[in-house]
């Protein structure tokens, strides 16, 4: 893989990225976990930062819970070349399939394959995104969606193929997770034992495992 990410069998492929960062962090008293700090720097900003490595055409992050705060937080971000947009989910409390739907519809670009992330994940980095990148050039035919699984459970991020994005658009109020439950025979699971796919921020004893601060 090249530093901007792209497989070198397959070195034209666009790549876009949808960040779900509209959550309440209810179990951390209602702190917007995105603006949870390791190392000194905000889980946003350390996504960003490798989310740029891998060059996107495009980003989309879905505020809810926390707009003001994690916009700004955004908007000190976008000093860079990352071309970020943001969509404000209105309903939030609504749970995340309507943060995923929104996501879905604002994209604009003439992408080949969607990345869609969480922004809690402290560990998922530009070599997770590569490896899914990968995977995705390695795929059989007739496979459009790249799930990562440690020891049987679900991760994320996972990869869409634009065709898989424009099926899900094509049903009324469908969204990610159902689908691909839907239609298994899309999914190409990649089997990994690293942990940085399930690792994510939701309780203060999450916060002290994974040496994190507010």
């Amino acid at each position: 893989m090249t530093l901007a990410g792209k497989s070198p069998l397959n070195p034209d492929l666009r790549l876009a990225i949808l960040l779900l960062a509209a959550g309440e962090g209810s179990r951390l008293g209602g702190f917007p976990k995105a603006l949870l700090k390791k190392d000194g720097r905000t889980l946003l900003q350390s996504f960003t930062t490798c989310a740029q490595q891998m060059a996107p055409i495009e980003m989309v992050i879905v505020t809810g819970f926390h707009a003001q705060a994690i916009e700004a937080e955004i908007n000190s971000i976008k000093a860079g070349s990352l071309p970020i947009k943001v969509i404000r989910n209105s309903h939030p409390e609504a749970g995340q399939s309507s943060s995923v739907r929104l996501g879905l519809e604002a994209l604009k670009s003439n992408y080949d394959v969607l990345l869609v992330a969480l922004s809690d994940q402290p560990h998922i980095g530009a070599a997770e995104i590569r490896v899914l990148l990968d995977e995705f050039n390695r795929r059989d035919v007739g496979k459009e969606i790249i799930l990562p699984q440690v020891n049987g459970q679900r991760g994320n991020p996972v990869l869409f193929s634009r065709k898989a994005v424009e099926a899900i658009l094509s049903l009324k109020g469908m969204v990610c997770r159902p689908y691909m439950d839907q239609h298994p025979a899309l999914v190409r699971v990649y089997e990994t034992d690293n942990t940085a796919f399930i690792l994510d921020v939701d309780t203060e004893a999450d916060i002290q495992k994974l040496e994190i601060s507010r």
